[in-house]
């Protein structure tokens, strides 16, 4: 597992941005990642970071992301601030010559992803984004059954996220479900069926959890359907109200096969009783990824010193975002719409 490679000295790794899941790297990179230090934290909230860090055993904090970007004991940023500042972020520790894990989205355009991924290509350094499911066993053995051609051709693909409460709807900023939700379905979709381009979109949306707030731009139930150039049909579903856990799902039909990937109960347990049998669910993504999080960390680590991304590049981000346009672009026209048709 990559959270079990060796590295020759510890690599020295920045976090920037400590809500939940900043707070959760900053955590992975301090305890779980053998070889990896937390070196520092930055968060512009007073306080923030020294509420992350100091319990870690790191001292170094700053209130100024750019200011630990800038620390010449930091080896690799870890991105993980509000989505709108991501690519300045991975600009600008490109150019300072550090390493970049940021989380996704990577951009919110087009133009911004080239940005992004034109710098790290000048400075010639890692550039990796936080799409934790091809790092989760089940999905990468999914995965490998694919690419082992044991399915024989894809024709049907299938990514469900489904969250299990929606506590503020009046936070959710407009596009939050195909940009920050849905983006991890789409890059799921394109990594099973790897080597065919999407070329059409047809994005449904509404609030359906919080109807009240839909006249502010909530979304939070989709359904997208996504034509591949090699002929297979994809859908992405998500919901922000899942009463029964966080249910997160990946499937490929194909003409020798089927193979699935995820499980919302957190464990194989079941319970027999009167009332009949049930299943404890899984509640939080850092409880049913808790590994697959790691793992992407710690395969970051090894990238800053062996200079090499083999999972979630910079292009597979754009690839993403672009269904993520494509999807906004269908919901506003209510029609299917080419991919070629996205605006930068």
């Amino acid at each position: 597992m990559p959270n079990a490679i060796s590295l020759p000295e510890p690599v020295r790794l920045g976090v920037i941005g400590t809500g939940w899941i900043g707070s959760f790297h900053a955590e992975s990179i301090a305890h779980r990642i053998p070889g990896a230090v937390l070196e520092a934290v930055a968060d512009p909230r007073a306080g923030a970071a020294e509420t992350v860090a100091h319990p870690l055993g790191t001292e170094k904090v700053y209130l100024e992301a750019l200011e630990l970007i800038k620390d010449p004991d930091v080896e690799g940023v870890v991105i993980a601030s509000p989505a709108f500042t991501h690519t300045d972020l991975v600009v600008a520790a490109a150019e300072a010559g550090k390493a970049v894990f940021v989380e996704k989205p990577m951009a919110l355009t087009l133009a911004d992803a080239d940005r992004a991924i034109g710098a790290a290509a000048k400075a010639g350094v890692p550039l990796q984004v936080g799409f934790n499911r091809r790092f989760a066993t089940d999905f990468a053995a999914a995965k490998a059954v694919v690419a082992e051609g044991r399915l024989g051709t894809p024709q049907l693909l299938r990514s469900v996220t489904r969250d299990p409460g929606l506590a503020d709807p009046g936070s959710v900023k407009p596009w939050t479900i195909f940009l920050e939700t849905l983006i991890h379905d789409f890059d799921t979709l394109n990594w099973f069926n790897d080597g065919a381009r999407p070329v059409e979109v047809y994005a449904a949306a509404d609030a359906l959890v919080a109807p009240g707030f839909k006249d502010s731009g909530l979304l939070d139930t989709s359904s997208v359907t996504i034509r591949y150039d090699n002929g297979a049909i994809a859908t992405a579903e998500a919901s922000f109200s899942a009463a029964y856990g966080y249910d997160i799902r990946g499937e490929v039909f194909g003409s020798r096969g089927m193979v699935t990937a995820g499980d919302v109960r957190s464990s194989s347990m079941r319970f027999y009783g009167a009332e009949g049998a049930s299943s404890e669910t899984t509640r939080l993504n850092i409880d049913l990824f808790r590994e697959a999080y790691t793992d992407e960390l710690a395969a970051f680590a090894a990238s800053v010193r062996s200079g090499v991304v083999e999972q979630a590049r910079g292009e597979d981000a754009r690839a993403a975002l672009e269904i993520a346009l494509v999807c906004i672009e269908s919901y506003q026209q209510n029609r299917p719409v080419q991919l070629a048709g996205v605006s930068a």
